[in-house]
């Protein structure tokens, strides 16, 4: 299995993105979102509440291993996941926080220290940063911020009955009014696992993801099943925002024009402000046959760094392989076996500025450098970017 190991650029890169579910970074939507969904369990419940936080660099084995997931699974491919050494990843879920927090409520002190024993009703918190390898376009990012809320009880057993109240009361406090549907999803660190959706326009979208939680995982931290039982939910907090704000370009969450970031402070519905025309090219591209749009979107904000919140979309139109083309196509390219030509629409457009023609074209060479395998190259400025060749 391909594992990557992230360059320390791109590590640092990824590590100084702002939390915007972190307080101590400043005020944002997002807090006060968290703090409507941990507000109304906590008064539903009646329990303790532990906000965790960790370090968004966890070992495999909080991420893949305790969580259940298969050695084989597919999620641990370098194509999705973000190594940072040959033992650890940037977490792609806040779920990877739950497992050593289980093993510290099964200490004596509950993980308070205080010496109060183990805890009987809790409800635990983790929200933060996941990194992940994914497409370009108005709703989806490489660093979504994600929240896992738990609820872990002593005694009676937690049922699915409990599961659904559950659903219904973040729904209500984070989405007020908006009808919802729970259909049958399966997780490793769950069972009678379900997919949470919510209604947008005429359609519906997904918010998050639950179950009871594994009773496996509860005895391997020290919870043991013959008293403990729990629920376990995670949710996409930048999706949940925008559908709460009426915002539909993900982009928008951290935009620094004062006209966008003031509301960015409250949940009040979004009010748009004057749209930047968008600049569209179409690239034509040779890439290995087993490339994805996940990985191609994620080499595009690697390579622009701090440029890739002006870039709006990168779509896959079509794919032809190598030995389907035509032989003008092939010189062209400059494609070889075992690649294929991906045809790709690529909308630049700054949710603050206006680029220029010349910023426009140079945004688009860095994304076909990027991108491009072939040995024959197209540039929109005549030549290749500052330090690379041709």
């Amino acid at each position: 299995m391909s594992r990557h190991v992230l360059d320390e650029g791109a590590r640092q890169r990824a590590l100084s993105l702002r939390d915007l579910t972190d307080p101590a970074l400043g005020p944002h939507a997002m807090q006060l979102l968290l703090d409507e969904m941990v507000g109304s369990l906590q008064r539903t419940f009646g329990c303790e509440v532990i906000v965790h936080r960790a370090s968004p660099i966890v070992s495999i084995e909080d991420n893949y291993d305790r969580l259940h997931y298969p050695p084989d699974g597919a999620a641990r491919d370098a194509r999705y996941t973000r190594y940072v050494s040959e033992t650890e990843v940037l977490r792609t879920q806040t779920s990877a926080m739950i497992p050593p927090l289980l093993r510290r409520l099964a200490q004596p002190e509950g993980g308070r220290g205080r010496g109060r024993g183990p805890i009987d009703d809790v409800l635990l918190v983790c929200p933060g940063l996941v990194y992940r390898r994914d497409t370009i376009d108005r709703l989806h990012t490489g660093e979504p911020h994600q929240v896992d809320l738990w609820r872990i009880r002593r005694g009676p057993v937690l049922t699915a009955g409990d599961l659904r109240g559950m659903v219904e009361t973040v729904v209500a406090a984070a989405l007020p009014g908006r009808p919802l549907r729970c259909a049958a999803a399966v997780h490793p660190y769950t069972t009678e696992g379900l997919q949470i959706d919510v209604v947008d326009g005429g359609g519906w979208v997904e918010v998050g993801e639950c179950g009871l939680a594994l009773g496996a995982m509860l005895d391997e931290a020290g919870l043991s099943t013959c008293s403990f039982s729990g629920l376990a939910m995670g949710l996409g907090l930048d999706r949940i925002l925008m559908l709460r704000k009426g915002i539909d370009d993900i982009r928008l969450l951290r935009a620094t024009d004062a006209r966008i970031a003031r509301q960015m402070l409250d949940l009040a519905p979004y009010r748009p402000v004057s749209s930047q025309p968008p600049v569209r090219r179409d690239l034509s591209i040779a890439a290995r046959r087993d490339t994805t749009a996940e990985e191609l979107g994620d080499r595009v904000r690697a390579a622009l760094g701090e440029r890739a919140p002006s870039v709006e979309l990168v779509e896959v139109v079509s794919e032809t392989p190598h030995e389907a083309l035509p032989p003008a196509a092939v010189e062209r390219l400059g494609s070889a076996p075992g690649q294929k030509n991906v045809l790709l629409r690529v909308v630049i457009r700054d949710v603050e500025r206006t680029l220029t023609h010349e910023e426009a074209n140079a945004l688009r060479d860095e994304i076909y450098a990027a991108l491009h395998e072939g040995s024959v190259h197209q540039w929109a400025a005549g030549r290749p970017p500052t330090g690379r060749g041709a």
